[in-house]
């Protein structure tokens, strides 16, 4: 007799990989997404924080290459150091600790303790990337927002 409920193992695969393929897809979506909205409270935050130094060109927030700039003229450094981005290794560690003495005088200025700072190089530190990024994101969300 002809067995209509068989299902074969072609099938099968196909129906698993085709979920699996689905899955992937929302899992990158939710990714863009949830990036996406992080990017957009770093770049509130930081042209708040450059509003209340009243820095005319608050904006630069918004474009990634010259928000470090902005961090870099916040900090009283030139902003042509960003350019120290194309040297592989040794100009982006060189980067990441001018925009940490940055960020440690422009939390000062605003009347917040500098040691705060230290939590954006640790997004760089594997292991405890995660931890420093959502304490970096939670300090400026302070400085911009708090009231002092």
């Amino acid at each position: 007799m002809y067995d209509y409920l068989n299902i074969t193992d072609e099938w099968q695969r196909a129906v698993l990989g085709g979920a699996v393929g689905t899955l992937i897809a929302i899992g990158i979506l939710f990714l863009i997404f949830v990036m996406f909205a992080l990017y957009v409270y770093h770049s509130l935050a930081w042209m708040k924080i450059a509003n209340k130094m009243k820095f005319k060109k608050s904006w630069l927030a918004w474009i990634p290459i010259a928000g470090g700039a902005m961090k870099l003229k916040l900090g009283k450094f030139s902003w042509a150091w960003i350019f120290l981005i194309l040297i592989p290794i040794f100009g982006w560690i060189a980067l990441i600790v001018l925009i940490t003495i940055s960020t440690w005088r422009i939390f000062e200025k605003l009347h917040y303790s500098g040691w705060l700072a230290l939590f954006f190089p640790l997004m760089f530190v594997p292991g405890i990337a995660w931890i420093g990024g959502i304490a970096y994101l939670v300090i400026i969300g302070v400085v911009a927002w708090g009231k002092r």
